[in-house]
C-alpha cells in the first residue's frame, strides 16, 4: 500500500500547526513549530503573498487529510461517504475519520502517533470484541473494546504509550483500562469534543466545486 515515507516535521512546518505525527516529540522543545515556524525549503521565510479562497481551501483539506494521514483517494472516498450520509458533510466526515481503527488506537493512548498505531494494527497486535483485526481503517462504533493481545503486552512501545497516555489524557468519549491493557468506545465525539484547528467547512467547499 502506497504512504508518505519523507520526513513528517515538513508537514507539520508546511501547515503551519501541530499535526502530531511524531508522538511524544511533538510535546516537548523539539517539535520543529517550536524550533522553525515557517514553511520548509529555501523560501519558507520569504515574504508571504496574498492567497486565493482556492488556495485556503487546499491548504485545509490539507491539513486534514494529513492529520490523520492518509492519501488524497482515501480522503476522498470518505468525503463521499460523509455527503451520501444524512449528517451534515462536514461534521460527518470527521466523525468517519475519527471511527478509524488506528486513531482509536492513538486516542487511547496505546500508540504514541497515529503512524505507529497503524504499525501496530498491521502486526496484529490488537483485538476489538475477541477478534482480531489488523486493518487500520476499520471503522469503530460505540460499545467497541479494544484489546491488546495478552503477548504483546510486555512490549516496551505499549508500556511506553501507556505512560504518555496517563499525562496526556484520554477523551471522555473513550475509556481506558491500562490494567487491562483494554479500551471501549463509549460513544462517537461531538463537533464540539474535537479541538484541532480545522475548519471541516472548506473541506466541504473545495470538493463541492
Amino acid at each position: 500500500m502506497a504512504r508518505y515515507t519523507d520526513p513528517v516535521c515538513r508537514l507539520c512546518r508546511r501547515e503551519g500547526v501541530k499535526l502530531f505525527l511524531k508522538g511524544e516529540r511533538c510535546y516537548t522543545d523539539k517539535c520543529a513549530i517550536e524550533r522553525r515556524n515557517y514553511p520548509p525549503g529555501q523560501h519558507g521565510q520569504g515574504r508571504r503573498r496574498k492567497v486565493s479562497e482556492y488556495a485556503v481551501q487546499l491548504r485545509e483539506k490539507q491539513r486534514l487529510r494529513r492529520m490523520y494521514g492518509l492519501l488524497e483517494k482515501q480522503f476522498h472516498r470518505y468525503f463521499e461517504m460523509a455527503e451520501r450520509s444524512k449528517q451534515v458533510t462536514g461534521p460527518a466526515l470527521l466523525t468517519l475519520l475519527e471511527r478509524r481503527l488506528d486513531n482509536m488506537v492513538y486516542r487511547l493512548g496505546m500508540a504514541g502517533s497515529r503512524a505507529e498505531a497503524r504499525q501496530l494494527i498491521r502486526h496484529r497486535h490488537f483485538s476489538v470484541n475477541g477478534r482480531r483485526v489488523d486493518i487500520p481503517s476499520y471503522l469503530t462504533k460505540p460499545g467497541d473494546e479494544i484489546i491488546i493481545k495478552e503477548r504483546s503486552r510486555s512490549k516496551d512501545v505499549f508500556k511506553r504509550a501507556m505512560e504518555i497516555s496517563q499525562r496526556r489524557g484520554v477523551p471522555e468519549w473513550l475509556e481506558l483500562d491500562p490494567a487491562a491493557f483494554t479500551g471501549k468506545v463509549v460513544r462517537l465525539p461531538e463537533r464540539e469534543d474535537l479541538t484541532a484547528p480545522i475548519n471541516e467547512r472548506l473541506v466541504v467547499e473545495l470538493y463541492s466545486k
